[in-house]
């Protein structure tokens, strides 16, 4: 038992210096499923098999410390792979999470056959129909999603056949893999690529293609082939890249000029080199919080137990789902839920935004109301919490409030005013006539 925690302690130690080694260079050792499809009988294929693996990366291809330490016993050697990366694509921080961090990366490694792509917009690439030598050799694809969704990458790694040391020939990355978006904001979609300045692909031409997703529906937004400089005709509105800079720094980025219901759902930027792709899904969802209206407003005066019929309006929200809800604050300052009234049913306007409504009978005597107070109409939903009020006003209540009872002494203040006003008019106009008679008798 003592020697197997031995085991423990020293391969807990190798793997721990490995990883702050490759640490203090800023790249990860990433942890790995390799996945490939098991060959069945007659050529089909059967069940997908999946092993760990251990990536351990490197930026400069004469660095050859990585090689002295040695993997965890729990994986095998055949799956521990060298990457060389001068781009420093895997070297990202949402790649390389925090030292004791249970939440890891996700990766996966997989078999990968280059092969002629057949789109309009990259037939260009291989137009000599001729297969390069460098291409024969083992290719392998990586598809990493950094932490908390920060990233997202692609990469075409190839090796010398039965090598173990891989050179990063393409890479794709975004550093929006999830976006929101308000109604008619302007939306970038992050995608950029590098390619091997040493690969004889560099040079060869690029194609570039956005695609849109969305429940088991498609279509294509842009598609662009960089060999020809040109651009494919499709029906899409307001959908654009800047190609200089496509040309220069690798920008594929996608701008849309102003963000609508239908854009919601899946973006995948697909990038090609000769024989050659990898691709990147990004996801965007429109939000727009919803707007509020309580009719009739103002509320007409009611007495107690006299019903009035109030109506909440939410509209012009997106994604669907809405929670409405009525709220009542006293004249105590207490708040307490009415609850959700009647809801209807959602309604869905030209431009994909929805409607829905609750109406709420309130009844001040049944629902103990008292002399009235603020009613508040609720929605919550994913853009934000928003809130519409109106005021009650219930007269005619046995018991005045502090306020009423101001109110009426303000008033017969008023009044016996007004009447000592009267008083001291009529007494001073009667004196001035009997004054006048006297002198005229005399």
């Amino acid at each position: 038992m003592t020697e197997y925690s031995t085991i423990y302690r020293i391969v807990g130690i190798v793997l721990t210096s490995a990883v702050i080694h490759a640490s203090s260079n800023g790249c990860p050792v990433m942890e790995c499923w390799f996945v490939q499809e098991k060959p069945g009988r007659g050529g089909f294929s059967a069940a997908v098999t999946q092993e760990k693996s251990l990536v351990y990366i490197r930026t400069d291809p004469d660095d050859s410390s990585i090689k002295q330490y040695r993997p965890p016993a729990d994986i095998d050697l055949s799956r521990v792979y060298y990457v060389t990366d001068p781009s420093a694509s895997f070297c990202h921080a949402p790649l390389h999470p925090p030292e004791g961090s249970v939440t890891k990366p996700q990766c996966e490694i997989n078999p990968f056959q280059p092969q002629p792509s057949m789109v309009r917009w990259a037939t260009s690439l291989t137009e000599s129909g001729q297969s390069p030598v460098h291409l024969q050799a083992d290719w392998f694809s990586v598809a990493a999603q950094g932490l908390d969704g920060q990233l997202v990458l692609s990469a075409l790694m190839r090796a010398p056949s039965g090598s173990k040391e891989l050179q990063v020939i393409l890479s794709v990355t975004s550093r929006t893999a999830s976006v929101r978006a308000r109604l008619g904001e302007r939306v970038t979609l992050d995608c950029g690529f590098w390619v091997d300045p040493s690969s004889p692909l560099s040079g060869a031409g690029f194609s570039v293609e956005w695609r849109y997703q969305f429940r088991g529906e498609g279509r294509l937004v842009l598609a662009y082939d960089g060999k020809k400089d040109w651009l494919a005709d499709t029906t899409e509105m307001g959908a654009a890249m800047d190609f200089s800079a496509l040309h220069e720094t690798g920008n594929a980025s996608l701008v849309l000029e102003e963000a609508e219901t239908r854009h919601s759902g899946t973006y995948i930027c697909t990038v090609y080199l000769p024989n050659l792709l990898a691709q990147v899904a990004l996801d965007l969802e429109v939000v727009e919080p919803p707007s509020l209206s309580i009719f009739p407003s103002p509320l007409p005066l009611v007495v107690p137990g006299q019903a009035v019929t109030v109506q909440c309006e939410a509209s012009g929200f997106v994604p669907l789902s809405l929670e409405l809800a009525w709220e009542f604050v006293g004249a105590d300052g207490k708040s307490r839920p009415l609850g959700q009234g009647s809801v209807t049913g959602h309604k869905q306007a030209l431009d994909g935004t929805y409607s829905q409504s609750s109406r709420l009978e309130l009844d001040s005597a049944k629902m103990g109301l008292g002399r009235g107070g603020e009613v508040s109409c609720v929605a919550v939903h994913r853009g934000g919490t928003r809130k519409a009020k109106v005021t009650l006003n219930v007269i005619g209540v046995s018991a005045p409030s502090i306020e009423d009872s101001m109110a009426m002494v303000a008033v017969a203040l008023g009044l016996y005013g007004l009447i000592k006003v009267f008083s001291w008019t009529f007494s001073s106009t009667g004196t001035s006539h009997s004054d006048t008679k006297d002198k005229k008798e005399k």
